[in-house]
């Protein structure tokens, strides 16, 4: 080992043991000034019984289960609204993206308007508008709309079991069995879904326009269909260009899920908050959800980077 290389570990173990030692003792200190004020600390509140109601959720949950089973349905919930609303912002914004570069003008201009329409009005306006014109729009429990084997009620939308599981029927209180989606997780995909389609079409836009324009020619020189082109040729050298700020894209998604809160959506910060309110733990709650967030975007990051790896050899 090199002299500059021994003095360039020994920089970053000093550093790396600083920020340990100021969090040690940032901790240590923040618990004597609960303690001295008579406040309790720790995360041995997660095994007591929460004593609330999550509405929904794909994990079973009942007021009498502990805070930690409550934190897990809102992360699980979390999850259920992020992973759908990325995928429809992918499908949605890329083919936005490419109908934006189309030679029809119209067209051009359509999507044009949306984009900026979508860009600029908050993401809380648009998922309370989604919330509110579903609430008037659609027929009540008793008497909903069917479409197929799909019904669709202000209880949101109810599917045929996903799982097995009891058929939908209509009881003497509405709809029984199936699987039903949310209106406020309706809402919530829907607005998420909008917003950030809109980013994504402008992500896929400059990716395809920074292609060198010879890669357009040469494309129709040998009579290849415009979409061919960009489907076979320009969008896979575009790839390369478009990842790194897809990756900043999904992170956002997954944490503008949390605005859920707002409509009554209960993902982790709505059942972060409720805990810290009855349990008087803002810290340990408060770092619960942020720890959360911090999981899932490393995830996501780790993922999208492993597929925009292969985009760069194939490229």
């Amino acid at each position: 080992m090199t002299r500059s290389m021994f003095r360039s570990i020994a920089y970053q173990a000093v550093f790396v043991a600083s920020i340990a030692a100021t969090i040690a003792w940032l901790a240590g200190n923040l618990h004597a000034n609960l303690a001295a004020r008579g406040l309790a600390s720790g995360y041995g509140f997660l095994i007591d019984a929460a004593g609330f109601a999550i509405s929904e959720g794909p994990i079973a949950y009942a007021p009498g289960d502990s805070y930690l089973r409550a934190f897990a349905a809102g992360a699980a919930n979390t999850l259920v609204a992020a992973i759908p609303a990325l995928a429809l912002t992918t499908l949605i914004g890329t083919a936005l993206g490419i109908a934006s570069i189309a030679r029809n003008a119209l067209l051009r201009a359509a999507i044009r308007v949306y984009v900026d329409v979508a860009r600029n009005v908050p993401l809380l306006v648009q998922a309370l508008f989604w919330y509110i014109s579903l609430a008037y729009a659609l027929p009540d429990s008793a008497s909903p709309a069917q479409f197929g084997s799909v019904y669709f009620s202000k209880n949101g939308m109810t599917l045929p079991p996903l799982f097995g599981g009891a058929p939908v029927t209509m009881g003497m209180f509405g709809l029984q069995g199936g699987t039903t989606l949310s209106t406020e997780l309706i809402a919530l995909v829907s607005a998420l879904a909008g917003y950030s389609s809109a980013y994504c079409a402008e992500i896929v836009r400059s990716g395809l326009l920074a292609i060198d324009k010879g890669q357009w020619e040469a494309a129709a020189s040998l009579g290849l269909a415009r979409f061919r082109t960009i489907r076979q040729i320009i969008l896979p050298q575009a790839l390369r260009i478009i990842f790194p700020p897809y990756i900043s894209l999904a992170m956002n998604v997954i944490k503008n899920s949390s605005l859920g809160v707002a409509i009554g959506y209960p993902e982790i910060v709505s059942v972060g908050t409720t805990s810290l309110n009855q349990s008087g733990r803002a810290i340990e709650c408060i770092s619960i959800v942020a720890t959360l967030y911090l999981a899932l975007n490393l995830l996501t990051s780790v993922v999208i980077g492993f597929f925009e790896r292969r985009a760069r050899r194939g490229s």
